[in-house]
């Protein structure tokens, strides 16, 4: 199979449409094609979006696995689009269908929070970065640190580690995102908590020299988090896809007396627990960068991953500034990259050793994972 025909395929599954898959493939391959022949690759490929409807007891089956694995909280729109990235060919309306069926407090739930928002404008990608923490895992010892880019509402980062308290950890993400896009924004936003104080330093340092309007001081913005709007609103949207799951997990935990707040106890949910969220965390990040978010009168519509990587279809322009490298491995130094460990090492360790000496499997889903959890917990409990 030729790459085109594996970045046709790609971006298929990516639910791209046929449109965006040639401006895709003509900005970032310089591979120019006619929508005939994409057309014509694509039924080469066997991609329909309509055509050989895959079975509905398969569909069924995949979106009650994903209402019992992340709960209620999830809309049609966006399962489809897991269907659609598991390789199921089905229609939006067949799903909303089944959901209706298969759940139908859950959507009287979804219909019950609707919200009025405030309007938000920014000029193009990389003008506004939003940071924040989430919190809401934290008493279980696991905390989430995470960027959205203004404009497109493309997720730059989102990491799961012990804390998010750390400056020189929330500092590294940043840095790594810089790294990689090389640049840095025209200009960041973030509450008051000292945990930003090393990326407002990095961002004005890497800003210094700039001449625009934001350039220095003016790149860095403080204000309350309730009014971070990008990444409050996206916060909801982990919630609903991802963290309520978590924490209604680790809340039984606690009611039946197996989790006490204690030290060992948070680093045995760290051990058991911590990889899993960050993978469940890259997966919702994919899946929305990949969705289509929906017209409106505030706010510039379409995918994020493409607002953000091709803004002039959205008439945008993007204002990523340019950084100097020898400034990056400057401002590298200055920085504490998550650990070996996702957890305590001692507890790393005899946890390692416990399971190498009764054969237990690593953890490879929740339940895997709950269940090592509570036999690890039993027996280092009985040695102390």
């Amino acid at each position: 199979m030729s790459d085109l025909d594996e970045l046709v395929r790609l971006y298929f599954r990516l639910s791209f449409s046929n449109k965006e898959i040639l401006a895709i493939l003509a900005h970032s391959y310089q591979t120019v094609i006619s929508i005939r022949t994409l057309k014509r690759i694509c039924k080469r490929l066997g991609l329909f979006r309509r055509k050989n409807q895959s079975s509905l007891e398969e569909v069924l089956a995949f979106i009650q696995q994903q209402i019992m694995t992340n709960g209620q909280m999830q809309g049609y729109r966006w399962l489809h689009l897991r269907a659609v990235q598991y390789g199921f060919v089905v229609s939006q309306d067949t799903v909303r269908r089944i959901i209706k069926l298969v759940d139908p407090q859950g959507v009287e739930l979804r219909r019950a929070r609707r919200l009025r928002r405030r309007q938000y404008n920014c000029r193009g990608p990389n003008a506004l970065w939003h940071m924040d923490g989430y919190d809401k895992l934290k008493p279980y010892g696991i905390a989430i640190s995470g960027c959205i880019d203004g404009f497109s509402r493309y997720v730059l980062w989102m990491e799961a580690y012990t804390t998010n308290n750390d400056p020189k950890l929330i500092a590294s993400y940043f840095l790594k995102t810089v790294s990689f896009a090389n640049g840095c924004p025209e200009r960041i936003r973030a509450d008051r908590g000292t945990e930003n104080s090393s990326v407002e330093q990095m961002q004005i340092f890497l800003r210094r020299n700039h001449a625009d309007n934001f350039a220095g001081e003016k790149s860095f913005i403080y204000g309350r988090s309730t009014a971070n709007q990008r990444i409050e609103g996206w916060w909801a949207t982990l919630r609903k896809q991802s963290a309520q799951f978590w924490i209604s997990l680790f809340q039984t935990f606690q009611d039946d007396g197996h989790f006490t707040g204690d030290f060992l106890d948070k680093s045995l949910l760290q051990f058991c627990f911590l990889n899993l969220i960050q993978d469940e965390l890259d997966d919702v990040v994919n899946t929305w960068n990949s969705h289509k978010i929906r017209p409106s009168a505030s706010a510039t519509s379409g995918r994020p991953v493409v607002m953000y990587s091709f803004p002039e279809l959205h008439r945008a322009e993007d204002r990523l500034k340019p950084v100097v490298t020898d400034e990056i491995i400057v401002c590298s130094e200055e920085c504490t990259p998550k650990g070996q460990y996702p957890c305590d090492e001692t507890v790393f360790e005899l946890c390692c050793l416990l399971m190498a000496e009764n054969d237990w499997d690593a953890p490879r889903d929740p339940l895997v994972a709950a269940d090592l959890y509570m036999r690890l917990r039993e027996e280092i409990l009985q040695i102390i």
